[in-house]
């Protein structure tokens, strides 16, 4: 812990997790409250839910090739999480990394409303249930849309394969667009959404619920996400491509980030790169 907070490198890693995290919120919630504009005008405004998914993907593609080699490019509590247990960053790190995603996800939300102000019962993108969804419903759908989220992580970055070709930015933003796909649809007024609105990042949920000052049913955003993120390092790192890590060299990763088998830059056929296209 003390060697990373020592290093420049790791607090630019932080500071970029909380600029591309605010551009991200900013971009991907403008684009869903942006059909409720003009505001005064007759005709019904209906909300483009494929453009909003292709907002909140296309939005994750281009910040991870942005800062992908900076950070790793996480912008999702989930996706840290996810690493974390999966023993490619330190505890510390971590922390730091979620609370700057937090951080920058309330700075952007708050933005936001500053310039759509002028809407009535604006809520910011705030994730809730729909109607006739239950808490246990809501988080199944989190859940899932969290697991395929981070497991497509996780597959993607695995410099153990040898098969990959593109884009790994790209289909993580691929797979965010996926999950909203899955999660976002309009409701009977046309300005609700269905099932849980597709959270899968608790930061981004997290912005909406401190600005609008309304945590209703909030709790499903991150227990849903986490289970999720935890549920796609079981399926891939003990089931689908195990790693011969021994627990020495997990506790050492959690503890001061700094095995070979995980640097960015290693040669090492079984080290990951984070968000980092081959």
């Amino acid at each position: 812990m003390a060697s990373e907070f020592k290093k420049k490198l790791f607090w630019r890693a932080v500071v970029a997790e909380f600029l591309a995290t605010t551009l991200f919120v900013f971009i991907s919630i403008g684009s869903a409250l942006g059909f409720k504009y003009p505001v005064g005008n007759n005709q019904t405004a209906v909300q483009d839910n494929v453009k909003v998914s292709l907002a909140f993907g296309l939005s994750i593609a281009t910040l991870a090739q942005s800062v992908g080699h900076i950070s790793g490019a996480h912008l999702n509590p989930a996706v840290t999480l996810g690493l974390l247990l999966s023993c490619q960053i330190s505890i510390f790190r971590a922390l730091m990394y979620i609370i700057a995603q937090c951080v920058g996800a309330i700075v952007a939300t708050a933005i936001l409303s500053g310039i759509t102000s002028s809407l009535t019962g604006n809520s910011l993108g705030r994730n809730d249930l729909a109607d006739g969804v239950n808490s246990g419903q809501g988080l199944g759908i989190e859940i899932i849309g969290t697991l395929q989220l981070v497991l497509c992580v996780l597959a993607t970055t695995d410099r153990r394969r040898r098969d990959l070709g593109g884009s790994a930015p790209l289909a993580i933003g691929l797979s965010v667009a996926l999950g909203h796909l899955l999660a976002v649809s309009q409701g009977p007024s046309q300005m609700e959404i269905d099932y849980t609105g597709c959270g899968i990042n608790p930061a981004r949920s997290f912005g909406s619920a401190v600005i609008t000052h309304n945590f209703s049913n909030h709790w499903i955003f991150w227990v849903g996400p986490f289970i999720g993120g935890a549920l796609a390092v079981l399926i891939y790192d003990f089931i689908l491509a195990p790693r011969s890590s021994d627990l020495t060299d997990r506790v050492k990763v959690w503890t001061s980030g700094q095995v070979e088998e995980y640097d960015l830059d290693a040669d090492d056929i079984n080290s990951r790169v984070e968000m980092k296209p081959k």
